[in-house]
C-alpha cells in the first residue's frame, strides 16, 4: 500500500508546518579541507536518552551537504533568545557565514557558537534520505546548558522570545 496522492499546496503545507513553534538551532561542522561551516536549522529534535541520540535534517541540494554527509562530527547549538541575528547569518548565503562571530573549537573540530542556550557535540552517526532531505542522527558525546538562558523560538515565519499563554 502507498500514501495517497496530496490533496494540498506545498504553500498550503509549508504553512501548517509553520504552526509548529520550534527552537533555533545552528548545526556547525568543519569540513575535510578546514573550513568552517554552518547553517540555521529547526528541524532539531530528541531521538533517545540511552544512547543520548538527537537528529535534524538538511536539504540535498544544500551546499553544506558534502561536509554534512563526509565529516565524522558536528555540533548543534541551541540559539539564545539574544542570537536573532546569528539565525538570519546562518540562514543567509553570505560566503562566509562566520564572519564577526564568536566561537570556540568542540573536543572533536566542530565550531561552538559563544552565547548559545545549549550545545551538543554529535558523532555522525547515522543518515537517511527521505523525500529531498536527509535525516541525520548524532550520537551526543558532549553537551551543555547555559545556565538561565532563554531559547530563541520560531514560529509562523517569525522570531519570539517567547509565546503568550
Amino acid at each position: 500500500m502507498t500514501a495517497a496522492k496530496p490533496g494540498f499546496s506545498t504553500e498550503d503545507f509549508r504553512a501548517a508546518l509553520g504552526m509548529f513553534a520550534t527552537g533555533v538551532t545552528i548545526v556547525t561542522a568543519r569540513a575535510a579541507d578546514g573550513q568552517l561551516v554552518g547553517l540555521t536549522a529547526n528541524s532539531f529534535n530528541s531521538v533517545s536518552l540511552t544512547p543520548p541520540l538527537v537528529l535534524w535534517s538538511l536539504a540535498r541540494k544544500a551546499g553544506t551537504m558534502p561536509a554534512f554527509e563526509r565529516g565524522s562530527h558536528y555540533a548543534i547549538n541551541i540559539l539564545a533568545a539574544d542570537q536573532r541575528g546569528l539565525a538570519e547569518q546562518f540562514a543567509s548565503k553570505a560566503p562566509d557565514r562566520f564572519a564577526g562571530v564568536a566561537w570556540r573549537e568542540g573536543v572533536c573540530g566542530a565550531p561552538l557558537i559563544e552565547g548559545a542556550a545549549a550545545v551538543f557535540e554529535c558523532f555522525n552517526r547515522s543518515r537517511y534520505e527521505e523525500g529531498d532531505h536527509v535525516i541525520f542522527v548524532g550520537e551526543v558525546e558532549r553537551c551543555a546548558v547555559a545556565a538561565g538562558s532563554t531559547p530563541l523560538i520560531f514560529h509562523g515565519g517569525r522570531f519570539f522570545t517567547e509565546l503568550p499563554l
